[in-house]
């Protein structure tokens, strides 16, 4: 688009029916004669990534602001009301970021201004119970306000279909459709706050919603006794100071500290940097609590609380956070072996887990003759297997590598609710046997092979920041590397036009002669482009775990480096 067509975009947010704030913001980028904060506000259209529609807030049409919000919400109306007939309702939760309630009582107005019901809870709640609410109130879509661990600068707007699940094809491609339909502010139907068709969701959903995660504890002793555990707990300032305590106090676990520090819901996130318990930082107040008190497991939610983070104590007492891969692992495997041993595997019975998470999970399923659902990154491809195969499979529990686990299928969304309680009762299991999960895992590597993993983030903003990701993809695919920290490469596999039956993804794999995969993959929701390593080995006898796990960590270290990307392990 030229500069020219970008001033007559932005021309239309200096009148009305837009704000007098936003006119005014917009004219001074107008007058401005630096053109670049135009350029990156105006340039384009919010998309829907693999997390929904995401971005810095701010006026503009590539900006998270109530016109963005109003005109999206316009065009999942428009999309609703050609796909459904009947009555139609739509779900409605927030996160605690800033203008996520402004946000949401603007897409409420807006639905209940086309004839739909818009059913808004009564405070923020984590995303995953807005999943567990469409399909309890048998709504045909629904909406998060949030941008989950992105840093405060950002917001977002997710839409889920009546599954419960985000929104995949077709729909997805319908619903950006009809948004970019949307002429302008002033073609938005919106109906005056009040509106009898805004509805509101109360406590009775949230006591539902626990009663479901207390359903799936597998451990008797747990579910008769409840357990003393010593649990530090940070909701990072989001939703999970509402529901994290509730709901692992209806698992029977009595012995909970929420971090005081860390529980008032903020949009500005004011003590950590980033409110992502995928990094370590995020986690240090938690951590300094728990050995002030000898708790023995930490637990740190992101702001819509679907993302989770942990760490538990090693042999020395000293604490060590689990990543993403091994604490899908772990949740793998105890909730087969749990069920494997109490007659509860039944035909049909499924897991699942994404391209870029770890091949241990497979190992492990294998070893219990439970298929894996093997999907696209984004939890919505999971939803959508669960969705595939109902009727004739059954999901037990699966997750990625960015922290998102979900255990059962009321949810069909990650749930760091429910994955803290079952994180919980296994760390309780170890706990009483004197263990801790860092014992579990290295019975894991010990029986299955030892996998690590590594994941490396290049941040590369703005319009050029995107060519810079466009051309490294491209060069991946027109020329190759043959050989990766001396590995050579056997396999590339190009996700662009599918691969092994899987819709098309921006996505490049290569596989080396001695099992390594390494991927390249830019992020749906962040300007960023993300480099994932695995590497297998086998733990022999006689040597330390620390001795093999090095070993796999110099094989990663040399794959980066010719990549040109260095990996902190």
């Amino acid at each position: 688009m030229n500069i020219d067509a970008i001033r007559a975009r932005a021309e239309a947010w200096t009148r009305e029916p837009h704000d007098q704030e936003t006119r005014t913001a917009v004219q001074a980028m107008l007058d401005d004669a630096d053109a670049n904060p135009l350029l990156e506000a105006f340039h384009q259209d919010l998309a829907f990534g693999t997390g929904g529609m995401r971005g810095i807030m701010g006026p503009g049409t590539n900006r998270m602001n109530a016109a963005v919000v109003a005109m999206a919400t316009q065009g999942l109306a428009d999309y609703l009301t050609a796909q459904c007939s009947g009555d139609i309702a739509v779900a409605i939760a927030h996160d605690s970021r800033h203008r996520s309630d402004e946000f949401t009582r603007v897409a409420a107005e807006v639905l209940a201004g086309n004839g739909i019901s818009a059913h808004v809870f009564d405070g923020l709640r984590p995303t995953p119970e807005l999943s567990f609410a469409i399909r309890r109130l048998g709504c045909q879509a629904g909406i998060v306000i949030t941008a989950s661990h992105n840093p405060k600068e950002y917001n977002g707007y997710k839409v889920y279909w009546g599954d419960g699940g985000q929104i995949v094809p077709p729909h997805d491609k319908g619903i950006i459709t009809c948004v970019r339909a949307v002429d302008g502010l002033s073609a938005v139907k919106r109906a005056a706050a009040g509106d009898p068709l805004i509805r509101t969701i109360g406590g009775e959903m949230d006591r539902d919603y626990y009663s479901a995660i207390a359903g799936h504890r597998l451990d008797a002793g747990l579910r008769s006794e409840g357990s003393d555990l010593g649990i530090v707990y940070s909701p990072l300032h989001g939703t999970g100071t509402v529901s994290m305590a509730p709901a692992l106090a209806a698992c029977g676990f009595r012995n909970v500290e929420v971090l005081a520090a860390q529980a008032d819901p903020d949009g500005a996130f004011p003590t950590v940097e980033s409110p992502n318990p995928e990094e370590a930082s995020a986690l240090k107040m938690a951590l300094d609590r728990a050995e002030e008190t000898g708790a023995d497991l930490v637990l740190a939610t992101d702001p819509d609380s679907d993302r989770v983070g942990a760490a538990v104590r090693d042999a020395e007492g000293r604490f060590r956070l689990l990543n993403g891969n091994e604490m899908a692992s772990l949740l793998v495997h105890y909730v087969l072996r749990t069920k494997a041993d109490s007659d509860g595997l039944q035909e049909g019975d499924f897991v699942a887990r994404t391209i870029v998470t770890t091949r241990l999970i497979s190992e492990i399923a294998e070893a219990f003759d439970v298929p894996v659902a093997e999907t696209l990154t984004g939890f919505k491809w999971i939803a959508s297997e669960i969705l595939a195969r109902e009727g004739h499979g059954q999901f037990l529990v699966g997750g990625e590598e960015s922290y998102g686990y979900l255990v059962g299928d009321e949810v069909r969304d990650k749930d760091a609710i429910a994955a803290a309680a079952m994180i919980a009762e296994m760390a309780h299991v170890e706990w009483v046997k004197g263990r801790t999960l860092l014992d579990r895992l290295r019975d894991l590597h010990r029986h299955y092979g030892m996998y690590r993993e590594a994941l490396v983030s290049l941040k590369r903003d703005g319009i050029q920041g995107a060519e810079e990701i466009r051309k490294m993809m491209e060069g991946f695919r027109t020329n190759a590397p043959a050989a990766l920290g001396g590995e050579a490469i056997v396999e590339v596999r190009d996700h662009l036009n599918g691969w092994n039956g899987l819709p098309a993804s921006n996505v490049v794999q290569f596989l080396t002669e001695q099992g390594a995969l390494v991927t390249a993959r830019p992020s749906g929701t962040e300007p960023k482009i993300k480099f994932y390593f695995s590497v297998r080995g086998d733990w022999a006898e006689g040597t330390a775990h620390a001795d093999a796990w090095s070993v796999l960590g110099n094989r990663i270290a040399a794959m980066g480096r010719d990549l040109g990307v260095e990996v902190n392990l």
